[in-house]
């Protein structure tokens, strides 16, 4: 019986239909382990993994093979996304054994949960010194019959080893020297002739953006701002970007970011929506500026749910083929557009006869800038009507609550920066949603699907990713209601999730499943770690949330900062977030508080507050004293005029009540 058809998730109920006798992540699960003493077998991905689905066809969908893993191993299928707890446990044990790690991930697991054996990706047939998944199966299950000790003590060493290696780091400060040799080990580990960090494959380093543009705004670092503008062109221009519709692909398989992994995850283009919006506004870039704007609308036309959530991702592959919809070859160029439209469309592109990708198709690239605007608006529009035309990949609908909040940030300081209230309205919409849905006798589910939440607790980044843009949004709509929703959400991560040493927090809560291993990585990959996000959350909190919650959430902050000093300074590409927080620290941070009689008074001076404030400052405005908005408590105008007031670290300028004063008071 396959345990999977009542799953939440569009990857497990991608697997219903396996002959593998599939359950959930369950007690019963483990309970059957323990009842037949056999081993289990986990089996880890998510509904975008293109080697998820190459396994699941070749191995999952095979009776034979099934009959092999129902027969010796009580079968697990998690999704990562939805579990990222017990990806963290098995993730860390998997690259423990092998040295390295990806999905699908594939344990072999005592009943108890102790993993003895795991790897990723197997074939069908034995290939590149790698056994077929059907020789592993057999050498595991004779393995447990015949060394069952020897397999236990094993799986204990690894736990071990695990527990030792991911214990909080010691206190180490962040301080100027710090942020100044974080920027310099950045410039040494830069690509120059690419741009970005290191070499192939290449990732977009979001949070390490976001944190050298707040290094240059305060200190006027010229390196810092060169990294960004070369990194930031170079992705907007490759394959990486989608050129026709907006939004990024999860990754480039090669240095030069031409051809991507063509899955588009929520998280990326929501982190990536941020940094490109603070680039635009700060230098004004107008390739910057159209790359916010697409990819915001990328969010909004591709990824948007009925219920008002964000999807969590499309898939990398189209009815099995990676980058089916996505790739062009000059002559289907020509078939769209024409002759002549066609030809320079293909120089424009780099479509060649070689072509870039696979079987002579190429990727979109933007080589050059068009020489003629409406030629370019009309063969785009030709091309992604044509497009639309093509099968279209599958998308993951569920939605994860960490992520929503990154795009709720994302979406409501660029609505406010550009004025797009479309775009804030968009990010009240997925708060609703979470709000109303996630939140179940006060505490958070992790995910949901068609309006209804899944049985997932949230974790640590769920708190803390939701709190820090439900901030974003009090700050861009002055409700009180979103401050309150978010205090709520800081408190109960402070209370739940930190850990015995201070300033160090887990991943998941005191009170969540047990695990073999409570997890808690420190580090920022693909998303904020949960640790960096709740200190985010809680440096914007200190500056909203009134004098009786400031200096907590100010000192939770530090500390924990204080906890990734020594990450930061070692390794600043896994650091971005906390890099960021620390620079948001070092500013202040900058607060500026507007009033106005109403909302068309106050709108010069917010203007010029969003065009101008550094990353991280907190910029709200309102009617003076507003109720239930503590930053504009004993703000008063100036003679009957509209005013501005900037603080910086809880200390406050005079007001100004012009933007030309407002303006020279943040670049100070």
């Amino acid at each position: 019986m396959n345990r999977l058809r009542d799953a939440t998730s569009p990857y497990l109920l991608q697997h219903a239909g396996n002959p593998v006798d599939w359950w959930p992540w369950c007690p019963e699960a483990l309970a059957e382990a323990r009842r037949r003493n056999v081993p289990i077998l986990l089996s880890v991905g998510y509904a975008a993994c293109h080697w998820c689905h190459v396994m699941a066809h070749e191995s999952f969908e095979d009776s034979g093979t099934a009959a092999l893993m129902n027969a010796h191993f009580v079968n697990i299928k998690v999704d990562r996304e939805e579990r990222p707890d017990i990806d963290a446990i098995y993730m860390t044990a998997t690259q423990a054994m092998t040295g390295q790690g990806g999905w699908p991930m594939t344990c072999f697991l005592t009943p108890e949960g102790k993993p003895f054996h795991c790897g990723t990706y197997y074939p069908p047939e034995p290939r590149h010194g790698i056994p077929s998944f059907r020789q592993l199966l057999v050498a595991v299950a004779e393995a447990w019959a015949e060394r069952e000790d020897e397999l236990r003590e094993g799986a204990g060493q690894v736990l071990a080893h695990i527990a030792e290696q991911t214990g909080p780091l010691p206190e180490s400060g962040v301080d100027d020297e710090t942020l100044a040799a974080a920027v310099a080990k950045l410039a040494e580990e830069a690509d120059e002739r690419n741009g970005g960090f290191g070499n192939a494959p290449k990732f977009p380093p979001s949070m390490v953006l976001e944190f050298l543009l707040r290094h240059h705004e305060r200190t006027g670092s010229a390196t810092a701002l060169s990294l960004v503008e070369q990194c930031a062109e170079a992705m907007a221009r490759g394959g990486i970007y989608d050129q026709l519709a907006g939004g990024f692909a999860r990754y480039s398989v090669d240095a030069g970011w031409v051809v991507p992994h063509f899955e588009k995850m929520l998280y990326d283009n929501a982190l990536l929506l941020r940094a490109y919006a603070h680039l635009a506004r700060r230098t004004g870039s107008p390739l910057a500026r159209r790359v916010t704007e697409e990819t915001a609308e990328f969010l909004l036309r591709d990824l948007r749910t009925p219920e008002g959530g964000f999807a969590a991702s499309l898939d990398a592959d189209t009815e099995g083929v990676e980058g089916l919809t996505y790739v062009w070859t000059p002559a289907q160029l020509v078939e769209v557009l024409g002759p002549d439209d066609g030809a320079w469309a293909a120089e424009l592109f780099g479509v060649t006869e070689e072509g870039t990708f696979e079987h002579g198709s190429s990727t979109l690239r933007l080589l050059r800038d068009p020489d003629d605007e409406d030629r370019w608006r009309r063969v785009r529009a030709a091309l992604l009507d044509a497009r639309r035309q093509r099968p279209q990949p599958a998308r993951d609908d569920k939605v994860v609550a960490a992520w929503n909040g990154l795009a709720i940030t994302a979406l409501a300081e660029a609505g406010v920066a550009f004025d797009r209230p479309a775009w804030i309205t968009a990010a009240s919409g997925a708060a609703a949603l979470l709000f109303h849905r996630h939140l179940v006798d006060g505490r958070l589910r992790r995910g949901s699907r068609d309006g209804e939440a899944g049985p997932a607790a949230g974790v640590l980044e769920d708190y803390a990713c939701l709190a820090e843009g439900l901030l974003a949004l009090h700050q861009a709509t002055g409700a009180p209601r979103w401050l309150r929703a978010a205090t709520d959400l800081l408190d109960v991560a402070l209370d739940r999730f930190a850990a015995d040493v201070r300033g160090a927090y887990h991943d998941t809560a005191d009170d969540a499943e047990a695990l073999v291993h409570r997890p808690a990585d420190p580090t920022d990959n693909a998303t904020p770690a949960g640790a960096s996000a709740l200190a985010a959350a809680l440096v914007a909190a200190s500056a909203l949330a009134g004098a009786e919650r400031a200096g907590r959430y100010r000192d939770a902050a530090e500390r924990a900062v204080r906890r990734a000093g020594m990450l930061a300074a070692r390794a600043p590409r896994f650091a971005g977030n906390w890099l960021a927080v620390a620079e948001a620290l070092r500013a202040g941070p900058v607060q500026v508080a507007v009033v106005g009689p109403d909302a068309a008074a106050r709108a010069e001076l917010l203007h010029a507050a969003a065009r101008s404030a550094h990353g991280g400052a907190v910029v709200l405005g309102g009617e003076p004293a507003a109720e239930g908005v503590p930053l504009l408590a004993d703000r008063s105008l100036v003679d009957g005029h509209p005013a501005a007031y900037v603080c910086r670290g809880y200390v406050c300028e005079r007001p100004v009540t012009s933007t030309e004063e407002l303006t020279a008071a943040l670049a100070g």
